[in-house]
């Protein structure tokens, strides 16, 4: 009952702590702060965090794996959460957090391959029902729901950080199984740390310039709240993880959806809610049928 009540409680707060990271996400590079730095400065202040972190507790001998893991999983997770903030930045919240539902197929896919998760026939069918209800979503674009709306750059960016994502989730799951969700979690902002700097030179950004207009635009208190929101974010993930199948959890968290269209209308005055909330109640469906249905 306990563990129910904890999981269910972690659940939510991860639901409403990633649409509302998005939301701030959009705010800072809406007035042109670069994509690639909001991603570094979030992961690379969490890092700090982490490092006192660290003097609380008592850290075991870590396996090779750990390493192996941490190092394939920032990588994901850098270059992933890199075109999440780009994609965010150019395009409709209420169009790309649904989107996200598809995670927890892509979730479920690599799961099966590298920690013999099997979906059962009712995981079928929530997959399929989340498909279905994108349908929906996307239709309210200009090029409704078709292949030539992939190649919209907003949408390429979002599938593709979609996929590296869930490919992450899938390695910080291996992380927590060698050694804890609390040394999962410090790798998981130590590691996007590194991987995120070490993407800037390849994206060749001009990172003195980009970092002094960034903190000259007076966004501190916005990052800081970005902060809290990922790390809760990421933290929770982790826990629940922890507690079930990773196809599954990211199942669980496309319940966000319905926030990020609500968050889309309030704070950027998106339109063709109504389709889109019915569209995503459809997905959540989906990702409920595939949670409750999980034994």
């Amino acid at each position: 009952m306990i563990e129910t009540v904890s999981v269910t409680i972690a659940v939510v707060l991860r639901v409403i702590s990633n649409p509302l990271a998005n939301v701030y996400q959009k705010q800072l590079t809406s007035k042109n702060n670069h994509p690639l730095i909001v991603n570094f400065l979030t992961y690379f202040l969490l890092s700090v965090f982490c490092c006192t972190l660290l003097f609380f507790i008592d850290v075991p001998f870590l396996p090779k794996n750990f390493w192996m893991y941490s190092i394939l999983g920032g990588i994901a997770g850098a270059v992933g959460n890199g075109f999440l903030v780009k994609a965010l930045q150019m395009g409709d919240l209420s169009v790309l957090g649904p989107i996200n539902s598809y995670k927890s197929v892509v979730g479920i896919i690599f799961g099966i391959f590298l920690l013999s998760e099997i979906p059962n026939i009712w995981g079928i069918l929530g997959i399929i029902l989340i498909i279905y209800g994108s349908y929906y979503v996307l239709d309210t674009t200009d090029e409704k729901f078709f292949w030539k709306l992939f190649k919209k750059p907003e949408i390429q960016f979002r599938v593709w950080a979609m996929i590296l994502t869930a490919i992450e989730a899938i390695f910080v799951k291996k992380i927590i199984l060698v050694s804890s969700k609390t040394l999962a979690f410090i790798s998981w902002c130590t590691f996007g740390a590194l991987f995120s700097f070490i993407v800037l030179f390849f994206a060749k950004i001009k990172v003195g310039k980009e970092l002094k207009y960034t903190l000259q635009t007076g966004n501190i208190f916005k990052f800081l709240l970005l902060i809290i929101c990922i790390g809760t974010m990421q933290f929770t993930t982790n826990f629940v993880f922890d507690h079930m199948p990773v196809g599954y959890a990211l199942s669980l968290f496309q319940l966000s959806t319905i926030v990020s269209i609500i968050f889309g209308y309030q704070f950027f005055q998106e339109k063709d809610i109504r389709k889109k909330v019915f569209g995503s109640l459809i997905m959540i469906a989906g990702s409920i049928l595939i949670i409750l249905m999980k034994n």
